[in-house]
């Protein structure tokens, strides 16, 4: 990995952590290129994922069906040699059924409890949305607090824990939309596209003669639980924090930051917490790019991902066709770069 240059820190501060990373770097890139050479079309959920890994965060997906979600976080699993749960989200499912539950045990003459889904090391939440609100409190609460409460013992959750979330974004009827508190505690929210002519003919070739790719784990859960220590150690000049702070408090007060245009068109704007995903996301970027350091170039990657989910659009940004990646996008233009 290369070094940081003066203009933004000596190349000591971070040798050590270059040094150590060089190994976990190199799987981390065979890791990409698999799951690339896997899943034809979805270049930027691929890259997305390996930064939730890297950052421990949670993925929130938006897309249509059918655009290989559930097969890149089983292609994901399987590399990472890690357990992997899909569970579909629907009106009449039971927060037990994610955490599970004591069971009576006659022939004991006591309760077991049994682990739900929420015990597995990556986990699909297809379709969160149609799930009611206590479903969802308890997977969310889960992904916060890495444990779950039932029947009064607590239950700590694998060390290895990745949520990635799904909704679709046309048909709502029938469904619950997560409030703006709970999807601020999603690292990253990404829109997945329909892949180009070229890769829909690829897909479709290899549906016809059913190829199966050959799968070869790449990390184990204690190599991606190193990779996750050197990425945290991806060095962070402090004009870089600012620039992170500046981002997400424009979101806040569009005024002090001297972006008339956006006046009146964010009804909520981020919470700190965007501040901290926005540093681990650029971390986490750096390090896939191969650098002991984050440059503004990294912030500006990852923000959109970051920030879509938690800047909420006023009416009169909807009535002017202005939805939360136009504001972000504005933003980026807008707040001063170190």
């Amino acid at each position: 990995m290369s070094a940081n240059p003066s203009s933004l820190a000596d190349a000591d501060s971070v040798a050590p952590s270059v040094a150590a990373t060089d190994a976990l770097h190199a799987r981390f890139m065979q890791l990409r290129d698999e799951l690339s050479a896997s899943i034809v079309g979805q270049s930027a959920l691929v890259e997305r994922l390996l930064i939730a890994l890297l950052a421990d965060g949670h993925l929130l997906v938006e897309g249509a069906p059918g655009l290989a979600k559930t097969t890149a976080v089983k292609a994901l699993a399987a590399r990472v040699e890690a357990d992997f749960q899909r569970v579909q989200f629907t009106p009449d499912l039971l927060p037990s059924d994610l955490t599970g539950t004591d069971i009576w045990r006659q022939q004991d003459g006591r309760f077991e409890f049994q682990p739900g889904p929420l015990f597995h090391n990556l986990l699909l939440a297809d379709e969160i949305n149609r799930a009611p609100a206590k479903v969802q409190s308890a997977l969310l609460e889960a992904m916060g607090e890495r444990q779950i409460t039932v029947g009064g013992k607590t239950y700590a959750l694998p060390q290895l824990f990745l949520v990635m979330a799904t909704q679709n974004p046309i048909e709502q009827e029938g469904t619950y939309p997560l409030p703006e508190a709970q999807t601020d505690r999603f690292l990253m929210k990404v829109s997945v596209d329909y892949p180009s002519q070229t890769e829909e003919r690829q897909i479709l070739d290899r549906a016809l003669t059913r190829e199966i790719p050959t799968i070869t784990p790449v990390l184990d859960p204690a190599g991606l639980a190193r990779a996750q220590t050197a990425a945290g150690q991806v060095h962070m000049d402090e004009r870089i924090k600012d620039y992170c702070v500046a981002l997400v408090r424009a979101t806040r007060d569009t005024k002090a930051a001297g972006i008339s245009t956006l006046d009146g068109l964010i009804e909520l704007g981020a919470s700190p917490r965007a501040s901290i995903a926005l540093a681990q996301a650029s971390r986490a970027q750096a390090f896939l790019e191969g650098r002991g350091f984050v440059t503004p170039q990294d912030v500006k990657t990852v923000a959109p991902d970051v920030l879509r989910h938690r800047v909420v659009a006023s009416y009169e940004a909807e009535a002017e066709n202005v939805d939360s990646d136009a504001l972000v996008a504005r933003l980026l233009e807008h707040v001063a770069v170190p």
